[in-house]
């Protein structure tokens, strides 16, 4: 073939015109603990912080670079294209890293131009350079990025001689066409990414059940994909040959899926990438369909039921420990009420018995504390991993006439494997409802229209269409492998934001090319695949950044014109990539299956360009009519008219000479390869937020508006102070000065210094929260603790609102939070016209305040205006808002099916349990108000009858008076504005005796009615009614005052003067921290803890010490004379002789999971646009829909192919 230069020039390196820069690569795990670091990396200026990251940590090979190297010389192969070896007389020989981009470019693009010449592909050896220089720029400005495999394994031994022992590939060798078993591991490389395999209904032989998992690990560890349809497995009800009956389908897969979730691709790559495929008239179809419904059940059943369990066993153990009866009787629940009624608390709960009983017994050997493990509902966590179903994606395959037994409302048979009879007769709509049942509940199983894409299949004389891989767009015959490539739009973009068609269809033709000698040059894990890749030679060109491409011309992605602007650029693609293949064809032969295929193929090429054409009807045996091209919706006119051309020179060129592929395009996720090509957006998909938080160099991130939004304002022709207004709006002004509510004057009121807000103000620019930047990293430890009260606990508390604490409310943080980080939203900004609204429309609603989403039916219509004009499938997550319901999702379906798509795979918001609702349920004010669902009851009469049944679980006896000269203490604390005074007194063994109760300032009634309430209560302590018994009465009464509490450091809020009474008394007499708000900080007498336990703070003085906690009245002034400071671990009489009357107590560690920290990371990710989970390689919280998969913004790790 002829290759022209249209980037390159010739005798001139093609990055001559490129500048390149030296970074340090570096991904760290939220802990701040390292991932991977390089330093002194070179890569492309215009590269960011993360395409450097990525090339870096996932395609550099990590070893066995030889630093000297020389040429092996090949017969027929030019000098400058042989292949290279380390040389190993050099002296100074090392062996390490890659460093530069360069080398990778080069590695790359000379392997593939090695193999095209060997191929025969070149007509010439300037045509050769040609490619190999078009190739190496368009890879090093982002133009386009093939799939991860063919970073990671291509060229390793072309350029460096790096090899291995054979893995069980195979290959036919192109000049015999011969299979052939390799004997080396990378002299042929792994490129594909996305397979197909069959499975039979055996065990143990090739190509049986066990042998599958074989074939899938192979694949996995060189980061490649795979999808089977498992139809072909008896279900649960059928016979075996020996007797008795199969395990069925269900069993099998659960394996299949340990098998994958033990395996990580290539080591360090990501996990299994995997799809299961089963026929809608399969007999255990209805298993399948609910299978991760259930496993989420399980799911939720293990992490509810953990911390219930957790919360009901720490409380029985609290009031084993928590009572002052003498001996065994703590332990007896007759004996013991508040045990009795944590008992019947946790049994009501349903906590087993033997738990119970083990606390109890645990309790009475002097333990205090427990160990039992909770459970959190992240995708990588152990509730997950304990169940299966979760390493793959699920579909099922629906015909035509599954579908019209659901319109009809008729019977569907499922049909047995082993004889084809029927299983069992069940009602389609029924069937269908359980369908979109479980999508809406766990997003899972997607749905693939059988009969539309074998309607499409171009070698149907071959065998059906029956699986795809797990992204769904490669869809062919079993046993086939794909390799992909994908277009970054963006930088086709001519300065007049029109497609450059030139340039695309330039590189159309160069990668179909690069595509095909991968094919040739490839090795397959299995005979199969080898010899039906050779037969079929698929290709998977596609295109990424439509998104932003359409955004970028001011044009909203829900609109006739966005969907015939993707519609045609798809179509000037296939068109061009298929002319290519029979250009080639035309020089090498079509492939070995075209003439047993070509009267099916040609009929579908034919259908292709009528499409491109407009026609609405007149298509050949389709069931479904596709959705046309319609030019007329496109200002630019030029780009439809070159997209019919391409079609018609596609089926002019196909008719002489067939074509070389039987399938040339698809459009991928482009995960991991979107990132290293700095795209926007990703695949077909729509941008996920306005607002991109973007790594700096050193760690961090810094925010910025997407950036084609400037570009898309700019079209729309606002002007230059308008733009800015309006990103300031959405980014904010990344300062508190001049904000409202909180600022730097009433931050000055609270005891903020101008050097504390210097260095609060220069971490603010790229807060996602003003409340983030109020820690100890930017306002200094000593000044929190000092100055601000904070307490040590507080600090180590990732959930602690520093503002909250502060006393700003929380509409006060919230204007200033928009004004300083932003809105992250266009909604409501200023100078946007409504009309353009659209334009900026995302998958989900932006930011705090963003309301706005892509509609189900937007994101359907746009598949629906490219799937005509591609030979595979597309890849795309069709979002779904959390108050979807069922009978939605069945209605998305149906359009899927109606307007001709091959696939679809819904995500409604929240329906994994590891993602939390973008909408909260309940404000979070409301939630610490801890409403009751029923009025409080009447006072006098809630006083009488606690007290009755107190006295009737108590042993009755005598009243036993405090001391007439007693210890206690008194707590001033204000109570929604109202001042009150809590006195306390105690009996010589520190127990509660006595309260008072007064109220400053109130009227006589209410005052008078505090205080014979509190004679009332300390009565009924005196007759021995247990402290637990009032507090479980008058915690969360419900009546005014009530609301902020101030003057306690523990108690923060109540809702009403009962409440913080009983919380008060509960949490100094009875230790229940439950019901306080804040940590100890308050009783702060300790000589440290630790290591510094005994060691005076700030050389205090010990009897200063003593006084703060000793009154001086009550020891008739002797206090600093008879008391001494002493070891908290030791205990000394006046003898200094050590005494107990206690067991010594084993202090069991509470190993729980916290919660707090994750969850707040969860909902910030969510606010950000991500989908809430954490990333299984680096732990980022910055996953995004991808597809029908997920990739990290991070570390670019995704759960599918590329």
């Amino acid at each position: 073939m002829k290759i022209q230069r249209h980037f390159t020039e010739d005798n001139q390196s093609p990055y001559s015109g490129i500048n390149f820069k030296k970074v340090t690569s570096e991904i760290k795990n939220p802990d701040g603990s390292l991932v991977f670091k390089l330093e002194d990396l070179e890569v492309p200026e215009s590269w960011s912080q993360v395409a450097s990251d990525i090339i870096a940590q996932k395609y550099f090979r990590k070893a066995g670079v030889p630093s000297k190297l020389k040429r092996k010389n090949e017969k027929y192969v030019p000098s400058w294209l042989s292949p290279r070896e380390a040389d190993e007389e050099a002296e100074d020989l090392t062996y390490s890293s890659e460093k530069t981009s360069q080398q990778v470019f080069d590695r790359l693009a000379g392997a593939w131009t090695y193999w095209g010449w060997k191929g025969n592909y070149f007509s010439s050896e300037e045509d050769a350079k040609a490619f190999f220089d078009e190739v190496r720029f368009m890879l090093a400005t982002q133009m386009i990025a093939p799939n991860s495999p063919q970073w990671f394994n291509t060229g390793l031994n072309w350029a460096y001689g790096i090899d291995g022992p054979s893995q069980g590939h195979f290959y036919v060798d192109n000049e015999t066409g011969k299979l052939t078993r390799s004997n080396s591991s990378y002299e042929r490389p792994q490129p594909h990414a996305c397979f197909i395999q069959s499975i039979d209904d055996d065990l143990v032989n090739d190509g049986g059940i066990m042998d599958l998992w074989v074939r899938e690990a192979r694949l996995f560890k060189y980061g490649s994909g795979t999808g089977t349809n498992f139809s072909n497995l008896r279900g649960s009800t059928e016979g075996l040959s020996g007797g008795g009956k199969s395990s069925g389908l269900m069993s099998f897969l659960k394996i299949g899926d340990r098998a994958a979730g033990a395996i990580k691709s290539g080591g360090t790559t990501r996990r299994a990438a995997k799809m299961v495929v089963v026929d809608i008239d399969h007999p255990d179809i209805e298993e399948f369909i609910k299978w991760k419904v259930t496993e989420e059940q399980k799911v939720a059943a293990l992490v509810t039921g953990s911390k219930i369990c957790s919360s009901h066993l720490k409380k029985i153990m609290s009031a084993c420990h928590n009572c002052e009866a003498d001996g065994e009787s703590c332990f007896d629940p007759k004996m013991n009420p508040a045990l009795k009624r944590e008992i019947l608390a946790a049994k009501n709960n349903q906590v087993p018995d033997n738990y119970i009983q083990r606390i109890i017994h645990f309790a009475k050997q002097g333990y205090k504390n427990i160990e039992f493990e909770t459970y959190n509902t992240d995708w990588d966590s152990e509730a997950y991993v304990t169940v299966s179903g979760q390493n793959s994606n699920n579909s099922i395959r629906v015909t035509d006439d599954f579908i019209h037994a659901v319109q009809g409302d008729r019977d569907w048979d499922l049909i047995n494997r082993t004889d084809g009879s029927v299983n069992k007769t069940i009602k389609a709509r029924d069937l269908w409802d359980q369908v979109g049942y479980s999508a809406w509940a766990c997003a899972d199983p997607g749905v693939q229209f059988h009969t539309t894409i074998n309607d499409w299949h171009t070698c149907p004389e071959s065998g059906e269409i029956k699986a795809s891989n797990p992204c769904s767009e490669y869809m062919f015959l079993d046993n086939t492998a794909c390799n992909l490539a994908s277009l970054n739009l963006i930088t086709f973009m001519d300065e007049n934001k029109s497609l450059d068609t030139n340039a695309f269809k330039h590189a159309v033709r160069l990668w179909t090319l690069i595509l095909e000698i991968s094919v040739m040059m490839a090795q397959f894990p299995s005979k199969e695949i080898a010899k039906l890749s050779y037969e079929y030679r698929t290709l998977g060109l596609g295109y990424a950044n439509l998104g932003g491409f359409l955004m970028s011309k001011g044009v909203p992605y829900d609109s006739d014109e966005g969907r015939s602007i993707c519609g045609a650029i798809t179509a000037l693609m296939t068109g061009m990539s298929y002319a290519t293949s029979a250009e080639i064809a035309s020089e090498l032969g079509p492939f070995p299956g075209y003439q047993q295929n070509s009267k099916s193929m040609l009929r579908v090429i034919r259908n292709h360009r009528r499409a491109a054409y407009g026609h609405e009807d007149g298509y050949e045996e389709l069931n479904i009519s596709p959705v046309p091209l319609i030019i007329e919706n496109i200002r630019d006119t030029n780009l439809g008219i070159e997209a019919q051309k391409a079609w018609d020179l596609a089926y002019q060129e196909g008719q002489k000479h067939g074509y070389r592929n039987a399938q040339t395009t698809v459009i991928a996720p482009t995960g991991t390869i979107g990132l290293v090509m700095d795209c926007d957006t990703t695949g077909i998909e729509p941008d996920f937020a306005m607002v991109k938080f973007k790594k700096l160099a050193g760690g961090g991130y810094f925010k910025i508006i997407n950036q084609t939004v400037p570009k898309a304002l700019s079209e729309l022709q606002y002007t230059n102070d308008e733009v800015s207004d309006i990103i300031n709006y959405a980014v904010g002004q990344g300062t508190l000065k001049d904000a409202p509510g909180v600022n730097h004057e009433t931050l000055k009121k609270k005891g903020f210094t101008d050097e504390i807000l210097e260095g609060l103000e220069a971490n603010l620019e790229s807060a996602f929260d003003i409340k983030f930047a109020f820690n100890e990293f930017t306002i200094g430890r000593e000044f929190c603790l000092n100055n601000l009260g904070v307490s040590e606990e507080q600090l180590n508390d990732f959930s602690f609102n520093m503002l909250g604490f502060l006393g700003f409310s929380s509409d006060e943080i919230e204007e200033a939070n928009t004004y300083c980080c932003g809105t992250m939203t266009l909604e409501q900004s200023p100078h946007l016209k409504e009309e353009h609204l659209s334009v900026f429309d995302c998958a989900n609603p932006c930011g705090r305040i963003g309301k706005r989403a892509l509609s189900v039916e937007s994101h359907i219509r746009m598949m629906a205006a490219a799937q005509p004009f591609i030979s595979g499938a597309i890849s795309k997550t069709i979002n779904m808002p959390n108050d979807a319901d069922v009978e939605e999702c069945n209605e998305a379906y149906l359009l899927s099916w109606k307007l001709g798509t091959k696939a679809n795979a819904l995500y409604r918001d929240g329906s994994k349990l590891s993602q939390p609702l973008a909408s909260k349920l309940v404000d979070e004010d409301d939630v610490s108000s801890e409403e009751t669902l029923s009025e409080p009851e009447n006072l006098i009469e809630k006083t009488i009858n606690i007290a009755q049944e107190a006295a009737n679980s108590i042993v009755h006896g005598s009243r036993n008076k405090v001391p007439d000269r007693r210890k206690g203490y008194i707590q001033k604390a204000i109570v929604g504005g109202h001042k009150v005074y809590l006195h306390t007194g105690e009996y010589e063994d520190g127990s509660l005796g006595e309260i008072f109760i007064d109220m400053h300032k109130e009227g006589a009634f209410l005052r008078s009615l505090m205080n014979n309430f509190a004679i009332a209560i300390s009565i009924g302590l005196q007759y021995g009614v247990p402290l637990e018994e009032y507090v479980e009465a008058y915690t969360f009464t419900r009546f005014d005052p009530a609301g902020v509490v101030q003057g306690n450091n523990r108690i923060k809020n109540a809702t009403s003067i009962l409440d913080y009474v009983f919380r008060e008394l509960a949490v100094s007499y009875l230790g229940r921290n439950d019901l306080a708000h804040a940590d100890d900080t308050d009783v702060d007498f300790a000589l440290g803890t630790g290591a510094d336990e005994g060691t005076l703070r700030n050389n205090e003085i010990p009897w200063k010490l003593v006084k703060k906690m000793s009154s001086q009245g009550f020891l008739r002034g002797k206090g600093s004379d008879n008391l001494m400071v002493v070891n908290s671990s030791e205990t000394y009489s006046a003898e200094n002789t050590h005494v107990s009357d206690q067991p010594q107590v084993s202090e069991a560690v509470i190993s729980t999971t916290s919660t707090d920290e994750r969850m707040n990371q969860i909902k910030n990710a969510r606010m950000m646009g991500y989908e809430g989970d954490s990333c299984p390689e680096c732990g980022s919280f910055t996953l995004v829909r991808n597809g029908t998969c997920l990739k990290c913004d991070t570390c670019g790790a995704t759960t599918g192919c590329s």
